[in-house]
């Protein structure tokens, strides 16, 4: 089994600590989503869990062994951090070719992952003249190369249209299905939602949180219901008579916070109250992730004062 393994990782600037005592796992055979406010020290912890940088003290490994201890790593380790990092007066192709020799890598695998991704009609064309989201691919290529057992992507969805958007996540589900170690550091909740199983979130340096998905989404947010009716008077009273709080909206629905689809319906049903609709409101992963967060933001936004 092979996972990544990180231990009381701490990483120094001076006099600024960009991880503090940092522990968890990234265990196969799931997406795990790596999440953090801007500063808060995700890509820091990827490059030194990748050998790019040295950790203050603490640990970060692979299956057991560090980085820079892996025999042609590209077979172990897939890796995209910057997908500017491909030479740009280099061909695709090529550029793939110089990774596949150097790890001993077929070269048969190089046409194979420009296929898997994409790239197969742009192969021969400098990399320089690549769009943003096909140097994403490309750099997805590159990190599927050597088949490795683990793959560690830092935003993989940057510059994808939207069709790329629905590859990526496909791709990541597939890896993870095939028991593959995945970890996807990500800004957009939305989409890390749709793919990942596992969240391991950063605040200033320090863990906030390691916990699956739908956990970390119920452990923050309550339940809402959405309810309209002909009859706002009498859903009113009804609400308010069993102590739930409700807000009318504009446009006719309301909402009952801290609420269940099936408390409300056997209340309104009871009191005969007639229901046009009645629907549970689902908490999202940004709701949960802005409320646990909101501390942990170095770069936050202050609100205007009111006029």
């Amino acid at each position: 089994m092979t996972s990544i393994d990180v231990h009381h990782l701490t990483k120094e600037y001076g006099t600024r600590r960009a991880v503090d005592r940092l522990t968890f796992r990234v265990l196969p055979g799931r997406v795990t989503g790596f999440l953090g406010p801007n500063g808060a020290g995700k890509s820091t912890t990827l490059r030194l869990v990748l050998g790019l940088d040295r950790p203050t003290s603490g640990t970060a490994t692979i299956g057991g062994r560090p980085y820079a201890a892996l025999r042609e790593p590209l077979r172990r380790v897939g890796a995209l951090l910057d997908a500017r990092a491909a030479h740009g007066s280099r061909t695709g192709r090529d550029h793939l070719r110089v990774l596949a020799a150097s790890n001993r890598v077929p070269d048969r695998r190089v046409d194979e992952v420009l296929a898997e991704t994409g790239l197969a009609a742009v192969a021969r064309r400098r990399v320089g003249t690549y769009s943003l989201g096909m140097r994403q691919r490309l750099g997805i290529a590159a990190a599927l190369l050597g088949d490795p057992e683990v793959v560690v992507l830092d935003e993989p969805s940057n510059g994808l249209d939207p069709e790329g958007i629905v590859w990526i996540r496909t791709l990541l589900r597939r890896l993870a299905g095939e028991g593959r170690t995945v970890l996807v550091s990500s800004h957009l909740m939305n989409e890390t939602a749709s793919f990942a199983d596992h969240l391991v979130v950063l605040g200033r340096g320090r863990l906030l949180a390691d916990t699956p998905v739908r956990e970390f989404i119920d452990a923050r947010v309550r339940p809402r219901v959405r309810i309209r009716t002909t009859d706002p008077t009498a859903l009113g009273s009804v609400l308010a008579r069993h102590g739930h709080h409700a807000e009318e909206h504009e446009d006719g629905h309301w909402t009952v916070h801290h609420a269940r689809v099936a408390d409300i319906g056997r209340l309104v049903s009871a009191a005969g109250v007639p229901v046009l609709e009645l629907a549970a409101q689902e908490a999202t992963l940004e709701q949960a992730y802005l409320d646990l967060t909101a501390s942990g933001t170095e770069f936050a936004a202050v609100p205007s004062p009111e006029v």
